[in-house]
């Protein structure tokens, strides 16, 4: 099974093909090449260390709140 993780873009490399993005606290970097147009603040779905889309804002607030509440409910 796979899942697509929603991640809020802290900054945009130099290179512009790479995201330093953060997601309940962990940061990492994730390709960009295929949303090139995404820049700081975005919510971006990733897979696999890759951005697939660009997120509404909403829409990815209400998916991070259903994350944070399955986290919680299995501590």
């Amino acid at each position: 099974m796979c899942l697509a993780v929603p991640v809020r873009i802290l900054e945009v490399g130099e290179d512009g093909l790479k995201a330093r993005v953060e997601h309940m606290g962990v940061r990492g970097w994730v390709g960009i090449t295929l949303v090139p147009e995404a820049k700081e603040g975005d919510y971006i779905l990733t897979h696999a260390g890759e951005a697939l889309h660009i997120l509404d804002r909403g829409e990815a607030l209400k998916t991070l709140e259903i994350w944070e509440r399955l986290y919680a409910a299995n501590r």
